[in-house]
This record gives structure tokens, sequence and C-alpha cells, in this order.
């Protein structure tokens, strides 16, 4: 009795600590090292596609746009069904595999495309290949962390990720600096990540995240698409959606920055290092910052920073903070939005239906990306890049507090999600 009555204030003590400093699961950690690789691959290839398709292969906006909005958009069509697949078979992490190992292929597909047609079809492969590997994968580290500190463990993994994606332009902007035409260069050093980050997820990556709750069953729940198509998602859906449609890319950005002047085209791959940066370092304590004040009010926040970031590239001013004041808030846009998304479809979402409400999510997003880049390509054509991204942030100025009235109350609801573990 007395070791028991001594002991509870320092269990309590430890209690308190492991909830102020929760503990990120290995697999959330795993999962990061292997986005790390990935992006390597990927960013390496995309920090040289915009300058390479308009002044090499010499497309026009019109083309680009299209090219881009299907970067952005084309994973859509694969991202439900993979959702589903995950959920309804138990594996999640063999249709995470198939997902990066398409993009893997694609790869290889790289170092022999020649032409629009060729390279249109293998950024498709690429995109089909995240938009299956995506939705699972957040599944795994949704399943893996208690509800209360998903914005935290998605910002771990998106930190990882974001190291990569800031290292694969770097990567590129090296070997181009040594070997001016070396784009095939960069192709098989992309290919060598994708290998790496494959073989890191098979290999060491388990295929079912032990549950964050010692009292969870063992049994799989049932999959059912009710539960996938509820009202507190749907308003999420609305909400992303809209935003999203006034998302265009961010090649857009960077070759308006280079067109207003004040820096080399040599230089354009690193406008991509300086926003992964400042994703990199905002992603945790704005990750931390949802949990605490709500995910959705930080989610809507971010197309607030998104909106200066168009009004900044607009503007007909030159030098080096007038450049990298917009990726700051490009960097500040993604680390407020990309995993917070999913915490939120993740939060709202029974656990037996999760990996399809983060695709639905995920889904609505790329899609309207596809349509706002598709649409913005035609813009610029028309009216030029600086009087486009004006419209785009006037549009955006009227559609965020919209957006607000949408989502309002949201996360308070998500406690009645049958199944779910509101924190």
């Amino acid at each position: 009795m007395y070791l028991s009555i001594s002991d509870r204030p320092h269990r309590d003590a430890t209690d308190r600590e492991t909830r102020a400093r929760p503990r990120v699961a290995p697999v959330v950690v795993l999962l990061g090292l292997v986005s790390l690789l990935t992006d390597i691959s990927t960013e390496s290839v995309s920090a040289i596609l915009p300058l390479y398709l308009t002044t090499v292969v010499g497309l026009s906006p019109v083309a680009y746009g299209f090219l881009d909005g299907l970067y952005q958009g084309v994973s859509a069509l694969v991202r439900i069904a993979s959702g589903w697949a995950s959920d309804r078979g138990g594996h999640p992490k063999w249709v995470a595999f198939a997902g990066y190992g398409l993009s893997a292929v694609a790869r290889v597909g790289l170092l022999v495309a020649a032409g629009f047609a060729t390279i249109t079809a293998v950024v498709a492969v690429d995109r089909i290949g995240k938009g299956i590997r995506t939705a699972p994968r957040d599944a795994m580290i949704a399943a893996s962390t208690p509800s209360s500190h998903l914005g935290r463990a998605f910002a771990v993994h998106r930190t990882l990720d974001t190291i990569g994606a800031a290292v694969g332009p770097l990567i590129a902007f090296a070997i181009l600096w040594a070997v001016p035409d070396g784009y095939t260069t960069v192709m098989i050093v992309s290919l060598a990540f994708a290998l790496a980050g494959l073989a890191l997820l098979g290999l060491l990556v388990p295929d079912r995240p032990s549950a964050p709750d010692p009292t969870a069953t063992t049994d799989r729940p049932v999959f059912r698409w009710r539960e996938v198509v509820d009202r507190r998602l749907a308003r999420l859906l609305v909400a992303a959606g809209a935003l999203g449609l006034l998302t265009i890319g961010d090649g857009f950005v960077y070759l308006a920055l280079l067109d207003r002047g004040g820096f080399a085209a040599t230089w354009f791959p690193l406008l991509y290092v300086g926003t992964n940066v400042a994703y990199l370092v905002l992603a945790l304590p704005i990750g931390s910052l949802a949990d605490r004040v709500g995910r959705t009010w930080v989610f809507i926040a971010g197309h607030g920073a998104l909106l200066l970031a168009y009004l900044c590239s607009a503007l007909p001013i030159t030098g080096v903070v007038a450049v990298l004041v917009p990726l700051l808030l490009l960097g500040t846009f993604y680390a407020a939005t990309d995993g917070v998304l999913a915490a939120i479809a993740g939060h709202l979402a029974a656990p037996a239906v999760r990996a399809s409400a983060i695709a639905c999510a995920q889904t609505v997003v790329v899609g309207a990306r596809f349509a706002a880049s598709t649409a913005f390509g035609l813009l610029w054509f028309a009216v030029g890049p600086h009087r486009a991204l004006v419209l785009v942030a006037a549009l955006l100025v009227v559609v965020i507090p919209l957006t607000c009235l949408v989502v309002k109350g949201l996360e308070r609801t998500a406690t009645t999600v049958p199944g779910s573990r509101a924190g």
C-alpha cells in the first residue's frame, strides 16, 4: 500500500509528461523515411520540369497548364479505389507498395520519353502511383496514432517527406550546374532513390501497425460505404474542393517570378528548395498548433497564406526579398494544409473506412487543383501571369470566408462518429 501511494505522484507526473510530449509511432518515422527517399526522386525531376518543358521542349503556357493540371489531378482517378482496397483487404502496406512501385516504373519511362505525348504518359503513370499509395499510407499513420495527436504525427511524416522534397531540387541543381544538359543524369539518380524507398517500405514497414488504444479489438472492423458518405465528411469535401479550385501549381508561381525578372533561369530549381525549406521548418509547429486550436481553422488559414503568395508574386518588384517572401508563404500554405487535411479526415472517419475517407478528401482536392491549373494556363495566355494571379487572389478573398461558415463546428461533431477515437 505504501509503495502504491508513494508511486502515484511519480506515475501521474510521467503520464502528464507523456501527454505533453506524445511519442511518435515507429511506423510513422519509417513511412516518413520512405517518403523522404521517394520525394528526392520525384522532386529532383519536378524541379526541372517547368523550365524544361517551356524552354527546351517549347510548350506554350496553355500546354504546360494542361500538363501541370495532369500532374496535380490524375491521381484523383485511383485514390478512392486504393482507399477502398486498403480498407476491404486489410493490407494497406501492399496497396501503398504497388503505388510506390508504379512511380518507380515511371522513372524508367522518363529515361526514354521524348516529346509532349510520351512525357504526358509518363507523368500520368507517376501520378497514378502517387494516387494509389497516399491514402493507405496516411491511413497507416492514423491507425498508429491517437486522434488527439494526429496533427503532430502527420507533421512528423510531412517533415521527413519535405526534407526529401528539399534535397531533390538541390541534387538536380548540382547536376545541371556541373552538366548543363544533364537531364538524363537527373533521371537516373531519381530512379535510384525511388528504388531505395521501395525497398525500405517492402522490408521494414509492418503491414498492420498496432493501434495506439490498448483496449482496441484485434478483429478487423467491417467496411461500410455509408460510414464514408457522412455529412461531416461532406462538409469537409465542399470546403476543400472550393479552395482547391483556386490553388494553382507552384510551377506557375515560379514561372511568374522568373518572368518578373531578378534572377537567372539557372537558379530556377532552387525556388522549390526555398518553398520546401519553409515547409520543413513550419510543418511540426503548425501541425501541433492544429491539434490545439482546431485543424479546420488552420487548414483554411493556410489558404490565406496562399492568397498572399499570389499577390506577392504579382507585384512588379524585384530583389532577393521579393522572391523569398512568396516561397515562405507557399511553405506556410503546405505546412497548414497537406498533412492537416489528412488528419481532419482521419479524425472524422470510423476506423473501418479511414483510408477511404482520407482518399475522398484528397481526391476532391487534387481533382479541383487539376481544374485550377488547366484553367490558369488559359488565363495566363489571355491576360498575362501577373493579372491572372491577382484575379485568383481576389477570388480567394471571397471564398475563404464562405468556407469558414461551411466547416464551423465540424471537429466538435466528430466525437459522435461511430467507432472513432475522439481525442
